[in-house]
């Protein structure tokens, strides 16, 4: 069966798989997905992730034994896309987590989209 979102499949694995308290999660690969694991790994979400040859391994980071994300949200969907200009990029959780922006200049985080001042489709938070 056909995934009519890749995207918010991703997100929902890794949500699951912290749930279940796995060390690592695999999901289908995909330039998209990739940036936003690079994204996550850059921000300190996830300990490190790996593309293999169909997929891509995340590997996820807990603190104490509790998991480092503890909320993903899918805010652009394939019903209802979002798109924010450079100063309307929201803050997430008062500051506490990021947002994914697609822009022009590719996935960026959104205090570097709006450092860039560039807008664009806002995928997801992550807090």
């Amino acid at each position: 069966m056909a995934v009519v979102d890749p995207v918010a499949d991703m997100l929902t694995r890794i949500r699951n798989a912290y749930g279940a308290y796995h060390t690592d999660v695999v999901v289908p690969a995909s330039k998209m997905k990739s940036s936003i694991a690079g994204i996550l790994k850059e921000e300190g979400y996830i300990a490190d992730y790996a593309v293999e040859d169909r997929d891509i391994s995340i590997t996820l980071k807990y603190a104490e034994g509790k998991p480092l994300i503890t909320g993903l949200k899918k805010v652009s969907k394939p019903g209802r896309r979002v798109y924010v200009g450079a100063s309307d990029i929201p803050r997430v959780q008062n500051g506490i987590g990021i947002c994914i922006v697609s822009t022009s200049k590719g996935l960026l985080e959104g205090a570097k989209a709006k450092e860039a001042n560039v807008g664009g489709e806002l995928l997801c938070e992550i807090w």
